[in-house]
């Protein structure tokens, strides 16, 4: 009985030597003797000790921030900005053989590749075309990260931090940009208004007695308050129908 124990142990510490878990969401980079011999899918897989080695890695889609870099728009404007850079590995034996620590590398390419792009445009784009902006970076780290064997699903950049004397500019902007909108629309009614009277005019100057009916119905309108105090201007047909009375009293 002893002896049996004895050999289970022994299979036991051997399969426990010999035997690498790899998840659903890895691959095992495979090495024999120092020279890459495969991947291992997932799964329970046998790697001799002294001779062999395996590393995992993630096959999963990593969200990394990269961290706030200082750069300078097109049009000399100093800017902090930071982002978040989507990416998976789709080839772990790239991932490990073409690049140290493709984590690492990745940062690095992000942050470069984001301050140039800052540096090609002006900080109206930068402020007004972010998406575009943003794909902009996609493409060139996606492309330089072709040999690595990581493919860059998305990268957006988050904040633009401008300096406070900008910032307040920016604002001073917008506020005189609000106003002169609201200028404009004044400006519209009022001629619209204009407009309208014009029309009213010229259909009541047409019409005998329509503007004397207008004003009746004004003065009802405003005769309901009785706060107001109405003064009532007669409008030039009461006063030429009174001179054509007086004229033909005369005769």
């Amino acid at each position: 009985m002893f002896q049996i124990l004895t050999y289970l142990a022994i299979v036991l510490a051997i399969a426990v030597g010999i035997l690498r878990q790899v998840n659903q969401y890895e691959r095992g980079v495979m090495f024999t003797l120092g020279k890459f011999t495969g991947i291992k899918q997932p799964g329970w897989r046998i790697v001799i000790p002294v001779f062999q080695m395996m590393q995992k890695i993630d096959m999963r889609m990593k969200a990394v921030d990269v961290p706030d870099q200082r750069a300078i728009t097109k049009d000399n404007v100093a800017v902090g900005v930071n982002a978040v850079i989507y990416y998976k590995v789709v080839d772990a034996a790239k991932a490990i053989l073409e690049v140290e620590d493709f984590f690492h590398a990745m940062t690095q390419l992000a942050q470069t590749t984001m301050r140039n792009a800052v540096g090609e445009v002006e900080l109206d784009d930068l402020l007004s075309k972010r998406e575009k902006i943003s794909e902009r970076i996609r493409e060139i780290v996606d492309k330089a990260s072709d040999d690595w064997g990581i493919n860059v699903d998305n990268v957006a950049l988050k904040d633009v931090v401008l300096p406070s004397s900008m910032e307040r500019t920016i604002a001073k902007q917008a506020e005189a940009e609000r106003e002169k909108r609201a200028v404009i629309i004044k400006a519209e009614g009022e001629a619209i208004a204009a407009d309208n009277m014009a029309k009213a005019a010229h259909i009541l100057s047409r019409e005998p007695g329509a503007l004397h009916l207008r004003t009746l119905q004004s003065i009802n309108d405003i005769s309901s308050d009785q706060s107001n105090t109405v003064i009532v201007a007669l409008p030039l047909e009461v006063l030429r129908a009174f001179e054509k009375y007086n004229s033909g009293k005369s005769a």
